[in-house]
């Protein structure tokens, strides 16, 4: 869910202009008609080129871009695109392990992950649930989301970035009221769902690991004029090992892998402000 380059706070530093919100600038959208409706439609989504602020908007990115902006100059290793791809012991990524998930909570979040691959992956996983909520458009509980999935040492630095990206400005520009409130009649989604995990790497107290993941924002309910669109990206996390739990220090995202759109009817904003209201979204992952 993306807004990678929202006010020069992407990580490259030479894409400062608001037309670059979206993953990396590429998301699809579809725009309401212009006789009407509720910006929906009730036929198939076409695809078109045109980027808009709003239906491009996802909390991801923007932590992202903040965190690297945190922290510029450390050095991070490229990022690939991956996150579907099959290890050489074939099945692993996506089949049981027989462990129990997590019971612990931290401010709503799991925590108490294992100090091992498949911890660091449901840690990845959750975090980049967390990271795409509703929540972090207001300020309270951005600031609880980040203290419960980050490195203590990071967290000041990066809630300044957030709470300066989170202006009145921005939360207007995309449709929501200066404390982050929906306006009346419609539903703010915004929601990311892991798709699939892989450690890269890991070495005693780190450990990096890839979410591939899909995501939902926009403004559902009628007469919306900014749809709920879905994006597709790659998070990379860089994970410490800190107070018995892993924890973010930083991370960066890469669009897709994208999958070819399929011939779903796109469904009626009321319907989709519905089905957000009466499915809950995941709070755990493998």
């Amino acid at each position: 869910m993306s807004f990678g380059d929202e006010h020069g706070h992407g990580s490259d530093p030479g894409r400062t202009t608001d037309g670059g919100f979206g993953g990396m600038g590429q998301t699809r959208t579809r725009l309401p008609d212009g006789g009407g409706g509720d910006g929906y439609g009730g036929g198939r989504r076409p695809q078109r080129s045109s980027r808009s602020l709003v239906a491009v908007v996802g909390v991801v990115v923007l932590l992202i871009a903040a965190i690297a902006f945190a922290n510029r100059g450390g050095g991070d290793d490229d990022t690939s695109g991956a996150g579907g791809g099959d290890r050489a012991s074939g099945s692993e990524p996506t089949s049981a392990s027989g462990v129990k998930p997590v019971t612990g909570k931290n401010g709503g979040i799991p925590s108490g992950f294992a100090k091992d691959e498949q911890g660091a992956e449901s840690a990845a996983a959750n975090y980049a649930v967390a990271l795409g909520s509703v929540g972090m458009f207001t300020a309270d509980s951005r600031q609880e989301i980040v203290r419960a999935t980050h490195d203590p040492a990071a967290v000041d630095a990066l809630l300044a970035q957030l709470d300066e990206a989170y202006s009145p400005a921005f939360l207007k520009n995309v449709g929501l009221n200066d404390d982050g409130s929906a306006p009346s009649g419609q539903t703010f989604v915004s929601r990311t769902m892991p798709v699939g995990t892989k450690v890269t790497e890991m070495n005693g107290d780190t450990a990096t690991a890839e979410v591939w993941c899909t995501g939902l924002v926009g403004l559902a309910g009628e007469g919306s004029t900014k749809p709920v669109t879905a994006t597709w990206f790659t998070i990379t996390e860089k994970l410490k090992w800190v107070g018995d739990d892993w924890k973010i220090v930083s991370s960066t995202q890469s669009e897709g892998p994208t999958p070819v759109n399929g011939d779903n009817r796109a469904s009626s904003a009321d319907e989709i402000a519905k089905a957000t209201e009466g499915y809950g979204g995941f709070t755990y992952a493998r």
